[in-house]
């Protein structure tokens, strides 16, 4: 009888254990706040599920359209929000026993409603991209370019490329598909989509569109693009060697460089707010919960405590370099100490300031269908002299099916 009640005992006290599957960019975040979540929660243990960005997102979608094999917390990449809330198989978190309606106004306010359609609250904010152009100063120095001269104006970027090319035989930056990027994410209203209107009409004939492509296609033809694709061998050899001056991408770019992509370049790179005074978001995370999910409760445990603990916010930015959502943590310390990887430059508080300027903008499920089409048409534009208001035409027709 003793052993029944203690095997009994042992089964009540047993561990809930939940199932957070991730991409793995955010693996080392989330595996942060674990370690004090379990403390915090000595009933309930965590189990990390994190796979390539790619792999991720295929396997949770079809683990939300069959309802099987289903984690008990996923993390969503801001591209991907929209498909997979529109599958109806996640929880609204506005509902009860949730009821996260009242927190969110602790979160950066543009990223709120990318996740909130209407009434429902289909996930939560952990961290966001501030868009940021990332600079090597001895290449600039060497070319006797300025900061200034590379960011007063879009113009003024492409001059100073030249400058750059014709002194160190550098290029400005990877591919002008990569401009193309920052211009039509440039001047968006609050509430206005890059690539579709309030109405999911597709936009990509716009002003903004032909003059992003006429931007790129004069970048190509002043040689200051390298041509190079991004993450691949190639483009990491020319980080490292400084052939490659300049790279525009979400802040989270900085960690990157520095632990992994090109360590030995540190102090050499430095950071500003993109050319022409653009403000945009370049990437960012949210988490949810599937709603067949076993373990909801403790789901929304962990969720509450990753993404509004101020010290968990923080200490995510510092294991992974992914900018906090939570607005507590824009005042922390560590926003004003030198970064030693940038020169000992103050680099979080530019970032700090770009991500109190992004505007917030409508995503939708087929943004990466149209992301595509604009790749594809700036591609002829380039490569074949096809002109740029037909290429266009092409894309909005090819979205408009």
């Amino acid at each position: 009888m003793a052993l029944f009640v203690a095997a009994l005992a042992a089964r009540v006290h047993a561990a809930t254990e939940i199932t957070v599957a991730i991409h793995s960019n955010i693996e080392e975040a989330v595996k942060a706040a674990i370690p004090a979540f379990e403390k915090a929660h000595p009933d309930v243990k965590v189990k990390l599920v994190p796979r390539a960005f790619g792999a991720h997102n295929k396997v949770l979608k079809d683990a939300l359209e069959s309802g099987s094999d289903l984690p008990d917390v996923v993390g969503i990449e801001t591209g991907f929000l929209q498909t997979f809330s529109a599958t109806g198989a996640l929880e609204d978190l506005a509902a009860q026993p949730y009821q996260a309606r009242p927190l969110l106004p602790q979160v950066l306010g543009f990223a709120v409603p990318l996740a909130t359609p209407g009434q429902h609250i289909w996930a939560i904010p952990s961290d966001v991209g501030p868009g940021t152009l990332f600079y090597r100063k001895d290449v600039l120095d060497n070319a006797g370019v300025t900061e200034e001269e590379l960011t007063r104006s879009w113009d003024s970027y492409i001059e100073a490329g030249k400058k750059v090319k014709a002194a160190t035989g550098a290029y400005l930056f990877p591919d002008v598909q990569t401009l193309k990027d920052i211009y039509i994410r440039n001047g968006l209203k609050e509430g206005e989509g890059i690539f579709f209107d309030a109405k999911g009409e597709p936009v990509v004939d716009s002003p903004r569109f032909q003059q992003a492509f006429a931007l790129a296609r004069k970048a190509r033809e002043a040689g200051v693009d390298g041509n190079v694709e991004m993450w691949t061998q190639v483009w990491v050899n020319h980080l490292d060697t400084g052939t490659i001056a300049t790279q525009p991408l979400g802040s989270w770019f900085g960690w990157h460089l520095e632990e992994w992509l090109s360590p030995k370049t540190s102090g050499q790179w430095r950071v500003a707010q993109l050319p022409n005074g653009a403000f945009a978001t370049w990437g960012g995370d949210y988490l949810a919960i599937p709603s067949k999910a076993a373990h909801k409760t403790e789901g929304w445990e962990f969720i509450e405590f990753l993404c509004f603990d101020k010290g968990q916010q923080v200490l995510a930015f510092q294991k992974s370099g992914m900018w906090p959502a939570l607005k507590a943590a824009q005042d922390d310390p560590f926003i004003d100490e030198a970064v030693s990887y940038f020169g000992e430059q103050k680099a979080r508080q530019l970032w700090k300031v770009a991500a109190s300027r992004m505007p917030t903008l409508v995503v939708t499920d087929r943004d990466g269908a149209a992301a595509r089409a604009v790749y594809k048409a700036l591609k002829r534009v380039l490569e074949k002299g096809e002109d740029i208001d037909k290429a266009l035409a092409e894309a909005k027709k090819e979205l408009k099916k």
